[in-house]
């Protein structure tokens, strides 16, 4: 991101892979990791069968926030530092920045808060789907349409429609009933979560960003 990270703009694009190049490494480390005896959890992350992370998987009870994998599913989270992240209920809120600005709120007893957001339904509803496609690679409608009381072909047309040129590509397959990620969609299960990210949406990010 060297729009926001100055030492980044050093970086010559020349030098950097492309992304089938970047993919085929992917490819490449999971394969020699899986062969020495690790399991896949999800987008970069491998670990152990004995790892609590891949215990959790095989339970389905491994949750994912934004901070990464984790057994913990749905907890609060409180962000310490600068630039920290934190989630309260319903809400997400980040730290300021900058040391000083940092340490004089500190010193005030006010809390070092710069934004934040408070998630809306639909925002509930997406991190929904998206925590159970990043951690257990399928998603069965009926569970989200009873804990959130949609149809979720109505309510996500347009995204299956995304979806549909997915499963032409090989990497889901997709009926009324549910969405299950093929062993080629594991590796960008990232990019088939993005389908359901209204705000990367807006952005119109590329496949080629996230691999």
């Amino acid at each position: 991101m060297p729009t926001r990270f100055k030492t980044q703009r050093q970086i010559n694009d020349a030098d950097i892979p492309s992304a089938e190049i970047k993919l085929e490494i992917l490819q490449m480390m999971g394969v020699k990791l899986i062969d020495a005896g690790y399991v896949y959890i999800g987008m970069d992350h491998f670990a152990k069968p004995d790892d609590e992370l891949a215990i959790a998987q095989r339970e389905r009870k491994l949750y994912r926030n934004f901070q990464g994998y984790s057994t913990h599913s749905d907890c609060d989270l409180i962000g310490l530092g600068i630039t920290s992240i934190g989630r309260v209920g319903g809400a997400y809120i980040q730290n300021v920045k900058q040391l000083d600005e940092y340490d004089n709120l500190i010193s005030q007893g006010l809390l070092p808060v710069f934004k934040g957001v408070d998630l809306d339904d639909d925002d509930k509803l997406r991190r929904a789907v998206i925590t159970q496609l990043i951690c257990h690679f399928e998603l069965e409608f009926c569970q989200i349409e009873k804990q959130f009381n949609i149809i979720f072909s109505d309510y996500f047309s347009s995204e299956l429609i995304a979806l549909k040129i997915m499963q032409v590509d090989g990497l889901l397959t997709l009926n009324e009933q549910s969405i299950i990620v093929k062993t080629a969609g594991r590796l960008l299960i990232r990019n088939i979560c993005m389908v359901f990210d209204k705000y990367l949406a807006k952005k119109q990010q590329k496949f080629s960003k996230v691999i």
